[in-house]
């Protein structure tokens, strides 16, 4: 007899098959998600806020507390006598519905990294725990949700 008996080659190969379809969903995981499509939203403005304004001059890092420019520890300084006066404003600190103000940094497209992260770190040293950054959108941008 020449032939050559396949039936145990086919088994095997559906035995494989079906291992492969049972553990590549296993292998492949990922997390589904909807991820929110905004180009730009505005920034609310609050006069509590406190805006700040980072630019680099002949590589010296230079910050703005509104228009007036501040050292690293005034900029701390300031920091912690705004947010007591905030939170002294409110009630105390253990005030119902206790609004703690932000920071908003407009940094300069040409600033080191290192002057924002330095102004990041001296705001949360201040005790600031919301820290945002302000940026221009770019030309023809919508300003609502897609």
């Amino acid at each position: 007899m020449s032939d050559i008996n396949t039936t145990p080659l086919v088994d095997v190969m559906l035995v494989l098959l079906i291992i492969f379809l049972i553990t590549v969903p296993v292998v492949i995981q990922t997390v589904k998600l909807e991820l929110p499509k905004v180009q730009f939203e505005p920034t609310i403005t609050k006069p509590e806020n406190v805006a700040l304004s980072v630019t680099a001059n002949n590589g010296k890092c230079e910050v703005f507390w509104g228009m007036t420019p501040v050292t690293s520890q005034e900029l701390v300084e300031r920091g912690v006598k705004k947010l007591k006066a905030e939170i002294d404003k409110q009630g105390g600190i253990n005030a119902a519905g206790l609004e703690l103000p932000e920071v908003h940094i407009r940094g300069d497209i040409n600033t080191p990294y290192r002057c924002i992260g330095g102004t990041i770190f001296a705001m949360q040293m201040a005790g600031f725990v919301k820290v945002g950054f302000i940026s221009e959108p770019p030309a023809g941008s919508a300003t609502t949700r897609l």
